[in-house]
């Protein structure tokens, strides 16, 4: 088959792949569709040891099962694969699996992604493409299921209405994106903010939301002002932005990885009692909930994604690296 190989960092090789072999319990999907992920991006800047060259990356996929149980089936994948078995996936908390895995990795376990024409993915992982959710859009759930999950996190650790918050998302990638969407459209909160510092992604942003898209040195966005920040970026920067927009009592839900480590201001934190959550997957439950909001168009229609061939895959990767690419979410087609 033909593959979009992480071969080195900064470095993509579209090539021959040996196919993957068939398992019991797992099935061949044919690969429709695949979006690049921020954590993508991190592996491409070789600041990932989860991710080590050479590797097949891509985790949001949708496609039809070539080999396998339900031989022809239009699918969408979770990428996410957990044991099943430990105190974590029997409370339904599955994406705390201390084994949990992910397409697309090959440290602890070895799984190439769908940055490819075939993908092996197990049986439990599968889901049937809603009837209305357009194939080449369907990646978009992994992201969605990742801002749904944080969205829940912040509501259910804030102690007012969340109609009554006042919400700041920082970052106007696909996960900020899609969480400023999920708080307007879903959650009907009535004052959202989102900061963005690309003039391009921003206007993006910007005509897919009825609320404020500004940058991050906007007047508009004002110390301990906001009840819920979320921080799709994961910058030392970015964290110090979110403490010092938090208004005692607030929540912030940190979702980046791009730093992992920085300067934060724990002293307001702790006077002034900031809940600070971490989060980084989402649960089985928040997967099949996101793919019944995009089958019933919730969220819009999902026109600000961008579509590429995989064999110009490495031109797209490099694009975002070099912040010339407006679209919060590129999707490959082999």
């Amino acid at each position: 088959m033909k593959a979009l190989v992480y071969t080195g960092t900064e470095k993509l090789e579209y090539k021959n792949f040996e196919n993957p072999n068939l398992k019991n319990k797992e099935s061949i999907i044919k690969v429709s569709a695949s979006g690049i992920c921020g954590s993508d991006m991190h592996a491409y800047h070789g600041k990932d040891e989860r991710r080590v060259p050479p590797l097949i990356l891509g985790h949001e996929i949708s496609g039809v099962i070539q080999e396998g149980k339900d031989k022809g089936k239009k699918v969408v994948l979770n990428p996410l694969i957990t044991c099943g078995n430990c105190e974590y996936c029997d409370s339904k908390r599955e994406h705390l699996c201390p084994k949990r895995v992910l397409l697309g990795m090959n440290r602890p376990i070895e799984r190439q992604g769908g940055f490819a024409e075939l993908v092996l993915v197990p049986d439990k992982n599968i889901y049937e493409l809603p009837k209305n959710l357009d194939m080449k859009k369907a990646p978009i759930a992994e992201p969605t299921a990742v801002a749904l999950h944080a969205v829940e996190l912040a509501e259910k650790n804030i102690n007012k209405s969340f109609e009554k918050c006042k919400a700041l998302v920082i970052g106007g990638g696909a996960i900020g994106l899609l969480s400023a969407l999920i708080l307007e459209k879903i959650k009907k909160s009535r004052e959202i903010y989102l900061s963005e510092p690309n003039e391009k992604r921003l206007k993006v942003c910007s005509d897919n939301l009825n609320s404020n898209s500004v940058k991050p040195d906007s007047p508009l966005l004002k110390e301990n002002f906001f009840d819920i920040v979320i921080d799709s970026v994961g910058l030392e920067a970015t964290r110090q932005a979110a403490i010092k927009y938090t208004k005692p009592g607030g929540v912030i839900v940190h979702i980046g990885l791009t730093q992992p480590s920085g300067v934060f201001d724990f002293r307001k934190a702790t006077l002034q009692e900031v809940t600070f959550i971490g989060t980084y997957c989402y649960t089985n439950k928040d997967f099949e909930n996101t793919l019944e909001i995009l089958s019933k168009k919730q969220i819009g229609d999902l026109n600000w994604i961008e579509f590429r061939d995989l064999n110009k895959g490495a031109e797209a990767f490099r694009q975002i690296h070099d912040g010339t690419c407006s679209a919060p979410k590129i999707v490959l087609i082999p």
